[in-house]
């Protein structure tokens, strides 16, 4: 028996109940992604703050790099900005300004692109940020980010976004707005973060930075 989009998309918005996939990843199967119409979309749009493959420049570090990232995270991220689940008065406007299908095309687009490889910076904690990252800090409950983001930082499909090579000011501030509750998109971020110094953030941060 045939299944048309519209029942397959609430569907999979069912099983993500179940399965924990996020919502916008069911609600992408109304639309087809076109990867073409994504890029021009994106050059449109994005591209001032976040280069012209998804690689934004270095000198502005805070605007985090997108190429390469799971189609499924930036959509959920993008509907979020949209609807001020994730407050961020820059990207607020922009979200606004894309269409559904540009919710789709644009990641679609954007999952192509390789990311460009960044690195660590700072030799005095490069350590602490490994040992966190691949063991989590056991004392306080402070789970391993190679359990959902990979041990290499590629993430998980659908489920935990790609996080190697990001710049380490932009994973950083994240960080601190998670534990500061002033992102509020996340509860587990939220949580893990609210067990982390100043300096165990900087130095997650940094380690994730060379990863590849």
């Amino acid at each position: 028996m045939a299944i048309s989009k519209t029942s397959l998309a609430a569907l999979l918005a069912a099983s993500s109940i179940v399965w924990g996939i996020p919502v916008a990843f069911a609600q992408q199967a109304a639309v087809q992604p076109d990867p073409e119409k994504g890029s021009a979309s994106f050059a449109t749009v994005c591209i001032a703050c976040h280069g012209p493959d998804g690689n934004s420049n270095a000198a502005l570090p805070t605007q985090p790099k997108l190429a390469q990232q799971h189609p499924a995270y930036l959509i959920k991220q993008l509907r979020e900005f949209r609807s001020g689940v994730r407050e961020n008065a820059i990207m607020k406007p922009f979200a606004d300004m894309l269409t559904e299908e540009d919710l789709v095309n644009i990641p679609a687009w954007l999952t192509t692109q390789k990311a460009a490889p960044g690195e660590a910076k700072n030799a005095q904690t490069v350590f602490l940020g490994e040992q966190i990252y691949r063991g989590g800090i056991m004392d306080r409950n402070v789970p391993a980010c190679a359990g959902c983001h990979g041990p290499n930082g590629s993430g998980i499909p659908a489920q935990y976004p790609r996080v190697a090579g990001q710049f380490p000011e932009y994973t950083e501030a994240q960080l601190l707005t998670f534990r500061d509750g002033v992102r509020k998109n996340n509860d587990v971020m939220a949580q893990v973060a609210a067990k982390m110094n100043d300096r165990e953030i900087k130095a997650v941060a940094d380690y994730i930075a060379g990863l590849r």
